[in-house]
């Protein structure tokens, strides 16, 4: 299945530069390339865009603004020439950061990336109730929900705690939370996520699981309140 993006950045040649790399990649199909957010922002609405390749600072929005606004945001590449809000951008669960001047092997890195993300996404769809996949290293590990214990997000990865191991993983942590139930795991702190059933104890600032603490953070303490 072909991939379907589209570029957002004020600079023309900025523009030129990833419509020339993405002509390049047989798996991605661009459907437009804009200067503007808002505009772009109702190509989103109208059309399967799954992956937006977006500059920071543009007149009129910023990307950060157009993705706070956005009530469903496809995949999201950052391309932009100030290296400062990576850790920003990752809060907002974009799946990589690219500095200007990309380098084609850097931009090519992204793009796998998000292939690879959909392809676990599809793989994770089919209908399995106890059970799903992460890429880690270059292995498709299952991880079962009774053997989770928690996990936390650090900038573009995440950590998956389970009884007997730890694995790190390149997605965010919103993309993990929509693999798992609701009634077995829910976000305590912005990044964290934990299985209720392994908690041990709790306080109204952390609970325990297996002897290690996990914060609650301050908008999440009715989670913990309706145990």
């Amino acid at each position: 299945m072909k991939i379907n993006c589209i570029v957002i950045d004020d600079e023309k040649l900025a523009r030129k530069g990833l419509m020339n790399f993405i002509s390049e990649i047989p798996f991605l199909n661009l459907i437009g390339a804009y200067s503007n957010p808002l505009e772009a922002m109702a190509i989103v609405q109208e059309e399967r865009v799954d992956l937006i390749f977006l500059d920071i600072h543009m007149p009129k929005m910023t990307g950060f603004e157009m993705l706070r606004s956005m009530s469903h945001t496809p995949l999201t590449i950052i391309t932009t020439a100030f290296p400062d809000y990576a850790l920003e951008s990752y809060e907002l669960n974009v799946i990589d950061y690219l500095v200007k001047p990309i380098p084609v092997e850097r931009f090519v890195k992204a793009v796998n990336k998000v292939k690879e993300f959909i392809d676990l996404k599809d793989a994770n769809s089919k209908g399995r109730d106890d059970y799903f996949f992460i890429k880690c290293k270059n292995r498709f590990e299952k991880i079962f929900f009774d053997d989770l214990l928690y996990i936390e997000a650090l900038q573009n990865y995440v950590l998956i705690y389970c009884n007997s191991k730890r694995y790190i993983t390149y997605l965010t942590l919103k993309s993990v939370e929509d693999y798992l139930p609701v009634s077995m795991f829910r976000k305590v702190q912005k990044s964290f996520i934990v299985s209720l059933s392994k908690i041990e104890s709790y306080t109204s600032e952390m609970v325990e699981m297996n002897g290690t603490y996990v914060p609650i953070g301050r908008g999440y303490k009715d989670v913990i309140e309706k145990l």
